[in-house]
């Protein structure tokens, strides 16, 4: 249920696009120093996008520079890195194991199975520091597991499991009464509209190879635009959260991801139902 929290690139401004690539390449980069070079295969978007916000949030001191990787051996790139890069790498492997470990119990796949091992000593490391999150993100996951497991027909609850895990990835600082609540907040609002994007992508595939979907009842007498508006009413939900945070720095790239870039893949999926080839995603 990852890769949706991304950037619309058509509409940032090169400097903005610049910084965005920046935040990336450094995440990246502090996944190879903590965790090892494999590591970085497990990289998404969507933690870039947590970088971003907890750093406008906070403004920790950060640390930058250029240099070629095994991914851009040719050219220099600017990265940029900062203990909130240090924590999102950290929960990037977390979900990364536990992503593992659940494709090996739904569907023992053996490749998932030998990932889940070589990432599970870097697993456990990362736990004994954040012993109490980590365990929540379990607890969080099982309750999932056991709502597909027995077919829960409304949405609602695989929504508010999986929001309820996101929520707890945008804590950074617990003992923040202020902003850490409305952080908790808007990560709930944006996995309860990841969980349920995913789900109505998911739709056509899963009735055909006869699997659980948590929008297959709710779907059922829906047509398309009946549950575009429905994804567009959530992720408006979550705006609404984050218009009250205070954001400066970024703002704009921010705000190009909730408001046009998550939803790259569910145009990019419409356009290839509807024969469409060659166009580019567009705004909501």
């Amino acid at each position: 249920m990852f890769g949706y929290v991304i950037a619309n690139p058509d509409s940032l401004a090169p400097e903005q696009l610049e910084r965005y690539k920046s935040c990336y390449c450094g995440l990246c980069r502090t996944l190879k120093n903590r965790h090892g070079s494999l590591a970085r295969l497990t990289l998404t978007y969507d933690m870039t996008f947590l970088v971003l916000l907890l750093e406008s949030m906070y403004e920790p001191e950060s640390r930058e520079g250029t240099e070629r990787c095994a991914a851009h051996p040719i050219h220099e790139h600017k990265w940029s890195a900062s203990p909130v890069t240090d924590y999102a790498a950290d929960m990037n492997l977390v979900l990364a194991y536990q992503n593992c470990l659940d494709d090996w119990i739904d569907e023992r796949k053996l490749l998932s199975w030998a990932e889940a091992a070589i990432m599970r000593s870097k697993y456990e490391r990362i736990k004994s520091v954040y012993a109490e999150k980590c365990g929540f993100i379990e607890e969080q996951l099982a309750a999932l597991a056991e709502i597909e497991r027995r077919g829960e027909p409304d949405p609602d609850a695989g929504a508010h499991c999986f929001g309820r895990l996101m929520g707890e990835l945008f804590v950074y600082f617990p003992d923040d009464a202020v902003w850490s609540p409305r952080l908790r907040r808007f990560g709930e609002e944006l996995g309860e509209f990841i969980y349920i994007m995913d789900a109505v992508l998911d739709l056509d595939a899963d009735k055909a190879a006869c699997r659980y979907n948590p929008m297959a009842a709710y779907a059922a007498d829906k047509d398309e635009e009946s549950l575009r508006a429905t994804l567009t009413m959530l992720i408006g939900e979550c705006a609404e959260v984050f218009e009250l945070l205070p954001i400066v720095r970024d703002a704009d790239i921010l705000r190009n991801i909730l408001y046009s870039g998550v939803w790259t893949r569910y145009n990019a999926e419409m356009d290839r139902r509807h024969g469409k080839k060659g166009e580019k995603a567009g705004e909501a």
